[in-house]
């Protein structure tokens, strides 16, 4: 599509590099609120369903500090971008379907020697879709106790992939995709639904094809949008770790400046 640096489908592809592909039972226990595991999964499913048509209608400036690191975890080479980012939603057939957009700034276009990118990671904001009822059967749930992040009391839900199921991420090598069987952990207010913070890991089973560990941290924030009372917590960071055979690198994404729009439609009949 024109003017857009790299558009991918992020609910199947996470992130490429060196140009190959790589990455772009619930335990029913009781808070001293009352609320079963069960309960809160399903107010963050609905959270989560209605937090897809939100983000969907936002945009904002994306800052990505891409580094590549040495086996003592120093960084020997480091770049650093900026884009105008959105997601895109659309129900083909049925079927949840999240595009992610990037738009490099007119300057960086001009560029005459564009930089080789180190690794471009892409989908880590939308992991939440584990907890989005298209994906949560494909998942175990487990309560792990609970933590107070900024004043709040949340609920630390463990999530695991049920192997050979529907996943909501994807490791394409050459062509081929490989669905990952990630797991981590969700911190959640059990009262909203809201998730204020995720982290996903990948540590065993694909060193075959080249990708020995994968960690990624993400938070999120809340956001007031003019004429609105109500705030929406939407993603703020995203820091991504990835290890191969012999490499390592680290991506940080920041997101802020967040803008809500509407395509609004109108049609007009002339007099006569």
């Amino acid at each position: 599509m024109k003017n857009k640096s790299r558009i991918s489908n992020i609910v199947r592809t996470l992130c490429f590099f060196g140009g190959i592909a790589t990455l772009c039972v619930a335990f029913p226990r009781r808070s001293a609120s009352g609320d079963s595991l069960d309960t809160v999964l399903e107010r963050t499913g609905k959270y989560v369903s209605s937090f897809l048509e939100v983000i969907s209608e936002t945009n904002c400036t994306e800052r990505v500090l891409q580094e590549k690191l040495a086996g003592n975890g120093k960084v020997v080479e480091r770049q650093e971008s900026t884009f105008d980012y959105l997601i895109i939603l659309s129900t083909p057939g049925g079927e949840l379907s999240l595009v992610e957009s990037r738009i490099a700034p007119e300057e960086a276009k001009r560029e005459k020697k564009p930089r080789a990118p180190l690794l471009i990671s892409n989908g880590f904001s939308t992991l939440f879709l584990v907890f989005h009822p298209y994906y949560s059967a494909s998942f175990q749930f487990a309560r792990e106790g609970e933590e107070t992040l900024g004043g709040r009391a949340l609920f630390k839900i463990h999530f695991k992939h049920i192997s050979g199921t529907r996943s909501p991420a994807a490791l394409a090598v050459r062509g081929r995709e490989y669905p990952l069987d990630f797991y981590g952990t969700a911190w959640i207010d059990p009262t909203t639904g809201v998730i204020a913070r995720l982290t996903a890991n990948v540590d065993s089973g694909m060193e075959d094809v080249g990708l020995r560990a994968l960690r990624s941290d993400m938070r999120f924030a809340p956001v007031a949008f003019h004429h609105s009372q109500e705030s929406f917590w939407l993603p703020e960071q995203a820091i991504i770790d990835v290890e191969s055979r012999h490499q390592r690198w680290r991506n940080t994404h920041k997101f802020f400046g967040y803008k809500r729009f509407a395509v609004d439609t109108k049609e007009q009949v002339a007099e006569k």
